[in-house]
């Protein structure tokens, strides 16, 4: 049978091969170069093509494909949210993603994305609180301490300058899971009962929860002046976790409003109840923290564009190694006319 062209070949990315990756480069380092990456396209925002994305709903969870396109290279992931998972033993988010060549149409990269959505979403929070939370920002409270709160943490740390997160979660084993899996990376952890108890002394508040409701995790009376709020876990129609008063009070920041309306915090406001897109933040088009006792808030769903981001960090970071597969998932004949022929010979 003949071997495949080199040029047929696709590198992917297994799970196994990103973990390895990621002690290869430092999480920290990881975590900071991918939010450098997301800065620097989000400075570039206007290049890429941008739409809401495409979302099939059921009454137990979501699943999604999120495309954009800088105009030379295309890129898309798909993605679930299916919150009762973990009660089977399974995870709440699982993800794959795609980079192509825009002039060819070919796939240049093939990549898991359950632990690098992780990242990214991570080093986005992370990109945002640099730019928006209180100067010297050194207290994170982490309310919900599923799969996402050690990453949020360690970004914090690496990318802001935390040097404390006080953990919340009903669950106390999820909070005893997060806590041991931090040990040793330079924060000091402090173990909460409540959130209120979570919220004392933090300039940072991340709330990152799974249910698929419209919870408050945070009421109004408990958010005081000063404070950046980075809402993560509202991130699907039907799912919030702020009190409408909380949004009233703070500055909010978005990723797209367009899908932010449809699937964040705002969801609950008025369809023009005020935002600014982030990215005119980054560029000078827009103001941020302005008064130290503004409430700052990152209303973030995700959005197509940190997966980009983070598709395009991993295909240079692979390059020279061996933390990829080459596939053949391209039928590429020596003759592109005559595809039957290519199959013929194979018998």
């Amino acid at each position: 049978m003949t071997q495949p062209s080199q040029k047929a070949l696709v590198p992917f990315v297994s799970v196994d091969q990103m973990m390895r990756l990621i002690h290869h480069i430092g999480i920290e380092d990881m975590l900071r170069g991918l939010a450098d990456r997301i800065e620097a396209d989000f400075r570039r925002w206007p290049l890429f093509d941008k739409t809401p994305r495409v979302a099939s709903h059921s009454d137990v969870g979501v699943i999604e494909l999120m495309p954009t396109s800088d105009g030379d290279v295309y890129g898309f992931k798909y993605v679930n949210g299916h919150p009762g998972n973990t009660k089977g033993g399974l995870q709440t988010v699982t993800a794959f993603g795609l980079l192509s060549d825009v002039a060819t149409g070919y796939p240049v990269l093939f990549s898991e994305m359950t632990i690098l959505t992780a990242l990214r979403t991570a080093a986005t929070s992370a990109l945002v609180a640099r730019v928006l939370a209180p100067a010297s920002s050194r207290v994170m409270a982490m309310i919900g301490n599923g799969a996402q709160s050690e990453f949020q943490s360690l970004a914090m740390k690496a990318v802001v300058g935390i040097d404390e997160v006080r953990l919340f979660d009903t669950d106390p084993a999820a909070t005893e899971k997060c806590a041991k899996n931090l040990e040793g990376h330079g924060l000091r952890i402090v173990r909460c009962k409540t959130a209120e108890d979570a919220i004392m002394g933090a300039q940072i508040i991340t709330t990152c929860t799974a249910d698929k409701q419209y919870a408050t995790i945070l009421t109004d009376n408990m958010v005081g002046a000063g404070v950046h709020i980075n809402a993560i876990g509202g991130d699907c129609p039907g799912k919030t976790e702020l009190a409408p008063a909380i949004l009233s009070r703070a500055d909010i920041f978005v990723e797209y409003p367009e899908q932010t309306r449809i699937e964040g915090e705002i969801q609950q406001m008025a369809a023009d109840h005020p935002v600014t897109e982030f990215w005119e933040v980054l560029t000078g088009a827009a103001t941020g923290r302005t008064d130290a006792r503004q409430i700052t808030l990152f209303d973030s769903v995700g959005f197509a564009i940190e997966d980009f981001s983070a598709l395009c960090y991993v295909r240079d970071a692979i390059k020279g190694t061996d933390f990829f597969t080459p596939l053949d998932m391209l039928a590429d004949p020596d003759d592109p006319r005559d595809l039957f022929g290519m199959v013929q010979r194979a018998g």
